[in-house]
């Protein structure tokens, strides 16, 4: 393959990334503005249009329903951690600052680190341990310990990124063995509805037109961040792209400053700075 066609397909998987990061940021968004509707109930929208989505997809690729025996423990532990990580990130966005929520969300390639270890086999390196070391120090600084129960959505934003990082780390162990990711992301949708179902019912709370329209869009964005990231990792390997996944941060801070009058405070910009520095260096390193 030439150097021009692996340049080409570089730009197209930054291109791709970065998109994905700004539909992810949009889904952040629209799930803030939707207000004081349950988080299961939102979890609920978000997944029953990912699963839309995907089920589209698979049929338009092709791609078969059937997992194979090995596969489906793994493939439930990814639907398990993903759904506990998918609600605590739509709970901490309502009380954190948009760029506080994403960046504790983006602690879950450094969590995928760790998790290797136990899942995967995998022996970190030196750049590894230290970029996960620093990484919690900044993740340190946006939670902010020590401030009791005010700190408590900050918390649990971080165990939505450990809870991310554990799936996507799953998500890695499937890929290895054949699966698809149109399967993975269709299964976590279709499991995680079914899960949430009659929490949903029971905590069911009838939604404005504005809060439909919220979350519809949030739901959409989160489709198109899911089905960008897919394309962007087709278009290059991760240690090339991944890094410009911390846009998502940059899209949110914006939307939270421009329409939301956000303002992230001193010490959650020195959190931002560690763990932005942390993906770059890690980055380059690899």
């Amino acid at each position: 393959m030439s150097e021009q066609i692996v340049n080409d397909k570089r730009l197209k998987g930054i291109i791709s990334i970065m998109i994905s990061a700004a539909g992810f940021a949009g889904m952040s968004f629209f799930v803030k503005l939707s207000g004081k509707v349950p988080v299961i109930e939102k979890a609920m929208f978000r997944n029953v249009i990912a699963l839309v989505v995907a089920y589209i997809i698979m049929r338009r690729e092709g791609v078969s329903f059937y997992v194979e025996k090995e596969n489906r423990l793994p493939l439930f532990l990814r639907c398990l951690f993903g759904t506990v990580g998918l609600i605590c990130n739509f709970w901490a966005i309502g009380y954190l600052k948009l760029g506080d929520s994403s960046i504790l969300q983006k602690m879950a390639p450094f969590f995928s680190i760790v998790m290797s270890i136990f899942i995967l086999q995998e022996k970190p390196n030196l750049t590894s341990i230290v970029s996960v070391l620093v990484a919690l120090l900044g993740a340190a600084f946006v939670v902010k310990p020590g401030q009791g129960l005010l700190g408590l959505p900050a918390l649990v934003g971080l165990l939505g990124g450990f809870c991310a990082g554990t799936a996507f780390t799953f998500v890695r162990k499937l890929g290895t063995h054949g699966v698809r990711g149109a399967q993975i992301v269709f299964y976590f949708s279709f499991i995680s509805s079914i899960a949430l179902l009659p929490i949903c019912f029971l905590q069911f709370k009838p939604l404005s037109p504005e809060q439909l329209l919220f979350l519809t869009g949030a739901g959409l964005c989160a489709a198109v961040g899911q089905i960008f990231v897919t394309r962007a990792y087709s278009y290059a390997p991760a240690k090339e792209i991944s890094v410009f996944d911390y846009s998502q941060v940059i899209f949110s801070a914006i939307l939270g400053f421009v329409i939301l009058g956000e303002l992230p405070d001193i010490y959650s910009l020195i959190g931002y700075a560690l763990i932005f520095s942390m993906a770059i260096w890690k980055w380059k390193k690899d």
